[in-house]
């Protein structure tokens, strides 16, 4: 095995602690049911989308624990030698795992992913769960309220330097799936053939003498049609510059600072003025959501945004609020026996226990009306969609999802949300209710 791969130390302390605890108690190898949803949108949120599935069903295929990782682990006092460690030694997770495809919607109580196996075997996987799921939910949920803010223009991912490398990678397929068009992050164009763009910074203009060197050199190197920074010391003046030196024919100039909505309209009058009417706008600077919902109302003349930090740190909420939960368990390991549901009834904590069946139903208009959520089977119309589908089936892979496929299936499901959800408003409530069958619920349950 190669331990460059291997995620299981990609957990916390205290899931050893656990399955050491299981071991000792006897209640390790029960069958049980653990589930993953969140309790709650972020505020003015209508919807939340799921990414990650991929990365998710990797790590736990290397989730292994190789003889110099079980020798650290006695070594650091985390486990002592023994049962503990021969169960290391031999884990592989053999249970089932079901879940929302990526591109897929979800909502409160949501059950996105479903894991299947043993507690011990199920508890263990906790932490990297919900580490990659909601990291790349986040970012995808932000992805996807941009792109419904900014009325079919381009999209650039640019957020790679503003979070760690290998979260970069991920928030860019995350991204892509939101509705980004492109990315700046080379080792995401690779991996998983996301288009990739990007032309120069400030600091190649002010590595030359003038501006006007800088767009030369520029021009030389990567044609006419590239996008121009102009931008580094007077808008007007670099935007007379480019065309000076480009042409008619120059592709783009980009915007990355002060008033974008004057900048852009600035930049629009000149360009016409100068016979460069096909060049694109491009701008940048700190945008979201809500500042392109803003560029939009006020019709800047904008053909392109590049969105950096505030689309790799989820636009004010860096984590999809995620959480995995036992919700049943046997009472004994005898093979095949009923498993009784268990839930916490912490105040503002509570939780209902029992595997859920879910699928989600549509109006007559064709929207989303409801996500029904059920311990017991139901009876289900033709129309009803069951946004779970089969990932792991007694340890082995059962989907994968293709990133272009994700992308389209987030588009249809969005598409399927009454417009209004669809606006940027910090007013929004989730889109879809979450109807509980045969389950009774408290007022705080209610109430959420």
């Amino acid at each position: 095995m190669d331990q460059g791969v291997a995620t299981a130390l990609h957990t916390d302390h205290y899931e050893l602690t656990m399955v050491a605890s299981a071991i000792e108690s006897g209640v390790a190898g029960r069958d049980s049911v653990f589930e993953v949803f969140t309790r709650r949108l972020p505020a003015g949120r209508a919807y939340g989308v799921v990414a990650g599935m991929n990365r998710l069903i990797e790590a736990i295929g290397n989730f292994r624990f190789s003889d110099a990782v079980i020798e650290h682990l006695v070594t650091a006092g985390v486990v002592s030698a023994g049962p503990m460690t021969e169960w290391l030694a031999n884990y592989h997770f053999r249970g089932d795992v079901t879940g929302y495809a990526d591109g897929e919607l979800f909502f409160p109580y949501s059950p996105v992913l479903t894991v299947e196996g043993s507690f011990a075997e199920c508890v263990v996987l906790e932490t990297v769960l919900l580490s990659v799921l909601n990291h790349d939910c986040a970012v995808a949920s932000a992805a996807a309220r941009v792109t419904d803010a900014a009325n079919g223009r381009r999209l650039i991912d640019g957020g790679s330097r503003r979070t760690d490398p290998d979260a970069a990678i991920a928030s860019a397929r995350a991204a892509h799936i939101g509705g980004f068009d492109t990315t700046s992050n080379l080792e995401a164009g690779r991996r998983y053939g996301i288009p990739t763009g990007g032309t120069t910074a400030h600091a190649f203009v002010l590595a030359h003498a003038t501006e006007t060197l800088a767009f030369e050199a520029q021009l030389r190197a990567m044609g006419a049609d590239s996008t121009y920074l102009v931008d580094t010391f007077d808008i007007e003046q670099g935007i007379r510059n480019a065309v000076h030196v480009v042409g008619h024919d120059i592709g783009g100039v980009r915007i990355d600072s002060g008033d974008l909505l004057e900048g852009s309209r600035l930049a629009r009058r000149l360009l016409d003025e100068l016979g460069a009417a096909n060049c694109r706008i491009v701008v940048s600077s700190d945008l979201d959501e809500y500042r392109v919902t803003e560029l939009e109302a006020a019709k800047a003349p904008i053909d392109a945004y590049l969105v950096g930090t505030q689309l790799v740190t989820g636009s004010g909420y860096p984590t999809a609020s995620m959480v995995y939960k036992l919700v049943a368990i046997a009472d004994s390991d005898n093979p095949g026996q009923k498993m009784r549901a268990v839930g916490k009834l912490s105040p503002g904590k509570r939780t209902i226990g029992g595997r859920k069946n879910v699928h989600r139903t549509l109006d007559a208009n064709g929207y989303w009306n409801s996500e029904v959520l059920s311990v017991l089977p139901v009876d289900l119309s033709e129309t009803a969609h069951r946004p779970q589908v089969p990932l792991i089936r007694s340890g082995g892979v059962e989907a994968s999802f293709e990133l272009q496929h994700a992308r389209d299936r987030c588009l249809d499901r969005r598409n399927r949300l009454r417009p209004e959800f669809r606006r940027i408003n910090p007013d929004n409530t989730p889109a879809v209710p979450t109807t509980w069958v045969g389950i009774e619920l408290d007022e705080e349950m209610n109430s959420q």
